[in-house]
């Protein structure tokens, strides 16, 4: 994931694009700068179960966010990483429209982390990019370009 610096007042903020294009069924290919991501659907849900589905990636995208800041946040004491992890757990809402209803996220520290450095590991991976961008939700736009035929 790529973080943009801080915006400056008066200058445009940093655009990233990534391209979503269908591959069979349900799944679909993601390049995001080259790197390329599988999408797809359970088999009971119609598709092959060939990759993780788009929501599954979005818990992920939080859960990896809250593991790098962790890291960085070891790195930068000087404390190894080994055995930091991140457990993630959703759930679906019953009631429409569809979307996640919740998420936790559980992180055990490495064991070189002493307890008195536990609430600072907290606060700091409590405000990760994709937990920020989830409590002041981003304007989102859809739209629809002509088919290039």
């Amino acid at each position: 994931m790529t973080h943009a610096a801080p915006e400056t007042v008066g200058q445009a903020p940093d655009v990233y694009r990534l391209d979503v294009d269908h591959v069979h069924g349900d799944a679909y290919d993601v390049d995001i700068r080259g790197h390329r991501l599988l999408v797809d659907q359970p088999t009971e849900a119609g598709g092959t179960d060939v990759a993780p589905t788009p929501v599954e990636l979005f818990a992920a995208s939080l859960a990896t966010c809250v593991a790098f800041h962790a890291g960085r946040y070891l790195k930068r004491h000087g404390l190894p990483r080994g055995g930091l992890r991140v457990h993630t757990e959703f759930t679906m809402a019953v009631d429409p429209p569809a979307r996640v209803e919740s998420l936790r996220i559980t992180v055990t520290p490495p064991p070189a982390l002493s307890d008195q450095r536990h609430q600072a590991l907290l606060a700091v991976v409590s405000h990760c990019t994709v937990h920020n961008t989830l409590c002041l939700p981003p304007r989102v736009d859809i739209g629809l370009e002509p088919a290039k035929r």
